[in-house]
């Protein structure tokens, strides 16, 4: 897949949810949400909710997750997202290539 089928995929996405989104709870989750919602005492759970989905989001950019599997799937990352171009398309398909071996990298 490419950048194109991923912007296509999340504008589909996108416009699947609607202003409310049913979400089954187990047990586990309603446990903790009742212990969010008491100790943080938002407006409604629904703003806890949407602060768990920023916090996943930025976490799984922080580590790289997000890109590990935008690159699995559809050969692109998060960047190139925000871009709308590929990496080749920004470079002019040129990465810097080291042809000599730097040993002094490790000496001090």
């Amino acid at each position: 897949m490419t950048l194109e089928d991923l912007q296509t995929d999340v504008t589909d996405a996108y416009s699947d949810f609607d202003d409310e989104l049913g979400v089954a709870l187990d047990r586990e989750t309603k446990n903790e949400l009742a212990m969010l919602s008491v100790a943080l005492d938002p407006e409604d759970t629904d703003e806890l909710v949407r602060r768990a989905v920023h916090m996943l989001f930025q976490s799984a950019v922080e580590r790289g997750s997000l890109d590990f599997h935008l690159r699995s799937g559809y050969d692109c990352t998060y960047d190139e997202y925000l871009s709308g171009m590929s990496y080749d398309e920004m470079t002019g398909g040129q990465f810097p290539q080291q042809d000599d071996n730097d040993d002094r990298r490790y000496q001090f």
